[in-house]
């Protein structure tokens, strides 16, 4: 029997990357790059284009190292358990701004993203990695999956919540803030991430393949479900992506700034705090509505289609302050899509991994799940340097301040750029969720649940 406690500890871990590194990874670093650091729209656009490709090379190469770790910790936690502090290091010194001029500026955050993306996969590859490993129950990889999402979506809505009230209460300028924010939740990260570590038993031993071979690799293209559940990965993220990224451009743009009710804020990353604590309930309900419907795939075409059609009805709210509560209902109603098909998506990465083993003979699970962690941080950061590019095309101009620092010029902002605003938290994301649909509806592993709990 499985512990409450263990469950627990494996939602910390994800309360970590999740909740907090790359909740606010994909949230405000956009903005902040543009609107606190200092770079330019393109300067950011190719930066989290380089960051990608330096992760397809990472991801997997961490995976493959994370299956052949021996520790007295097993394969999988020592990642957790050393990683933690690097992590929560790297993370706060992103946040920092230094008083470089524009060229020492670019160097600095080209090379401080770069690690923050090495770190991160080096800890969360062997995270995911995690769940071939605790147990070989199927009802059981949901539930932790389950938990994994409560746990990330919790703390996201928590992070998202408090950051504006945060900020400010903090004295000082907007870099000094940024700094202050990214210190204290980089602490967080580490404490939480080295508590997952700890907390967590692996039970299975995985079958190694204990020398490299270029054959693994070769395994995973001809591996039919692992192709289309990386590829709906990829959607799930770039759904995700483009909606958080646009998020701080759209109350700064399209609604002139944060919103305040009855004394009440509400900026753009309390605008997505409503949809985190939503993803938290129903990422909880997505078991029982899985054994509902009947397996995972049918499960997750369905929250796509919830997706699909409440981000289209997005685009029709007014673009006008008055309509808040009316943008936040719709947000609520997509982030219940969001939070059943979370939790599902890293249970079928465990069933390609129990399938890879038993076609190829040796375990490639770290590996397998290295492609969730890849799709993640792949969608994540396209989109985020897709809506910079966007933005540009539409008409958005540069701006430079005294201080040699960047940001978008507010008389740039046109009819023509608030659209592509609107479109990229609303019609873009909706025709990613259709094609997650019939993605998840061809995904051959059927996924089905027994009455066991």
């Amino acid at each position: 029997m499985i512990s409450l406690k263990e469950k627990i500890g494996y939602a910390l871990g994800d309360a970590a990357s999740g909740g907090i590194a790359w909740k606010i990874m994909s949230i405000a670093f956009p903005f902040f790059f543009t609107n606190v650091f200092g770079l330019s729209l393109a300067d950011t656009a190719i930066l989290m284009f380089i960051a990608r490709m330096f992760d397809v090379v990472t991801d997997p190469l961490v995976g493959s190292l994370a299956d052949r770790t021996q520790s007295k910790w097993g394969t999988y936690r020592p990642w957790l358990i050393l990683g933690a502090i690097p992590f929560g290091l790297i993370f706060a010194a992103l946040f920092y701004t230094p008083e470089f001029g524009p060229v020492g500026k670019r160097i600095y955050a080209y090379s401080l993203y770069l690690m923050m993306m090495a770190i991160y996969t080096a800890v969360n590859v062997p995270y995911g990695s995690l769940l071939g490993v605790m147990t070989d129950d199927n009802n059981q990889k949901n539930q932790f999956s389950a938990y994994r999402m409560v746990g990330a979506y919790a703390m996201g809505f928590i992070t998202l919540f408090s950051f504006p009230y945060i900020k400010d209460a903090i004295d000082g300028t907007e870099q000094h803030k940024y700094a202050v924010i990214g210190a204290s939740f980089g602490l967080i990260a580490a404490l939480l991430t080295m508590a997952c570590g700890f907390m967590v038993k692996e039970r299975i031993k995985p079958q190694r393949a204990e020398s490299f071979s270029f054959k693994q690799y070769a395994d995973l293209i001809t591996n039919r479900p692992w192709v289309i559940l990386t590829l709906t990965g990829i959607c799930t993220n770039f759904f995700n992506g483009f909606r958080y990224a646009a998020a701080g451009y759209l109350i700064e743009y399209c609604l002139k700034g944060d919103v305040t009710v009855s004394g009440f804020i509400i900026n753009y990353t309390v605008l997505m705090a409503f949809g985190e604590v939503t993803c938290m309930i129903f990422g909880g309900v997505s078991p029982w509505f899985t054994k509902k419907v009947g397996s995972k795939r049918m499960a997750f075409v369905i929250a796509s289609i919830i997706c699909a059609v409440t981000s289209v009805l997005f685009f029709f709210i007014p673009m006008d302050p008055a309509y808040i509560w009316v943008m936040v209902a719709v947000v609520i109603l997509t982030s219940i899509g969001v939070g059943l098909y979370s939790p599902l998506l890293w249970s079928m990465y465990a069933d390609v991994a129990d399938y890879a083993t038993k076609t190829n003979g040796t375990s490639s699970t770290g590996l397998i799940f290295s492609s969730g962690t890849m799709a993640q941080k792949l969608g994540g950061a396209v989109s985020g340097s897709l809506i910079a590019l966007f933005l540009g095309l539409a008409g958005a101009k540069m701006i430079t301040d005294a201080m040699g620092n960047e940001s978008i010029d507010p008389a740039s902002v046109t009819e023509s750029v608030q659209t592509m605003v609107w479109a990229l938290f609303s019609l873009i994301p909706a025709g990613i969720a259709v094609i997650m649909a019939g993605l998840a509806y061809i995904f051959p592993l059927e996924g089905k649940l027994d009455d066991k709990e």
